[in-house]
């Protein structure tokens, strides 16, 4: 399983350096370069001209990677409910290429309408549990992190369900506006999830959980190679709502959903910033903070973009580090 395990991480990693080299000159040779809009700090715009929707080489390489082990890696029991998830994600990934294609490509403003992206994202969310459920791989019992206390919710599992993926797939989404910030919380949040489906936690996909993880993490440290600032790529709706969806339906493999709202806790924090700052404005006529979501608060407050991964990556390695000594 070690021996697996290292190669899905070493597989992954290659296979998107690799392709970074490939395709981060083919998206500068049709300018698909990351809009700077000026209700971003000032300093931004000198990132202008950085080629967007890298997402594709890190998503192209997990593909491959999980196709690969498919073969003599991944518990066959656990090869279906790791592909439905694996396409969700890829739903996910399409609703954000479709908006990235209308930012970029036919330059129709900010994308796709915030009703058209959410509608969308409904839909993905929904036929995943929907089909999870009905092949059994998931049932309407949510348990409680770190106790043995569950709740069966019955119907009310599914809308439930439906707005935990379709809010952290947002959420994840948010995180992405600074170089490096989305893909190193990510690549915490997989280690995490790789270290929980270690048979010592007894969970019912443990080894493929392991192994999927692995082969994120290691996505995301070969797309950090471009991506650390000064970043020579961005990942776009692309990359980061296919992430929101990667590690939510990591939550719902590991029959943990609730535990994603702990472990990526700054996934959740960035949305609440922006939902205070939208509601503050709108009632009050005033601003909590700088800039929202947060991590442009933090940068006007004369954080550097290094800085504020670090400590954000930092966070969320205690996060990780606590639950799963909670959950042993």
């Amino acid at each position: 399983m070690l021996l697996n395990f290292i190669l899905a991480v070493l597989i992954s990693f290659a296979i998107t350096t690799f392709l970074g080299k490939i395709v981060i000159p083919i998206l500068m040779r049709l300018k698909l370069n990351q809009p700077i809009y000026e209700i971003g700090p000032r300093w931004h715009k000198s990132k202008a001209g950085t080629p967007t929707m890298g997402g594709i080489f890190f998503i192209a390489a997990m593909l491959l990677t999980v196709a690969i082990l498919s073969f003599f890696a991944f518990d066959k029991a656990s090869l279906i409910p790791l592909w439905l998830t694996f396409g969700m994600a890829l739903l996910c990934a399409a609703v954000g290429f479709i908006d990235d294609y209308a930012k970029l490509v036919k330059k129709q403003n900010e994308g796709l309408k915030a009703y058209q992206k959410f509608l969308l994202q409904l839909v993905v969310a929904t036929a995943y549990i929907s089909v999870m459920c009905a092949l059994g791989y998931m049932d309407t019992v949510i348990p409680i992190p770190f106790t043995e206390i569950e709740f069966d919710l019955g119907i009310a599992f599914y809308p439930l369900a439906v707005i935990l993926l379709v809010g952290m797939d947002n959420s994840v989404n948010l995180t992405d506006g600074i170089d490096g910030l989305c893909a190193s919380v990510t690549a915490v949040v997989a280690a995490f999830f790789a270290l929980l489906g270690l048979p010592v936690i007894g969970l019912l996909h443990g080894e493929a959980v392991t192994y999927f993880s692995g082969i994120l993490f290691g996505a995301m440290i070969g797309f950090l190679v471009y991506n650390w600032n000064p970043a020579r790529v961005f990942m776009g709706d692309t990359g980061s709502l296919f992430l929101g969806g990667m590690v939510t339906g990591l939550a719902f493999l590991c029959d943990q959903p609730i535990l994603i709202l702990i472990v990526g806790l700054i996934y959740v924090v960035e949305t609440v910033s922006v939902i205070l700052q939208v509601g503050s404005f709108k009632l009050f006529h005033k601003r909590i903070f700088k800039m929202a979501p947060i991590h442009h608060h933090f940068e006007k407050c004369g954080w550097k973009e290094r800085k504020i991964v670090i400590v954000a990556s930092s966070i969320t390695a205690v996060l990780a580090a606590v639950c799963y000594i909670l959950s042993l």
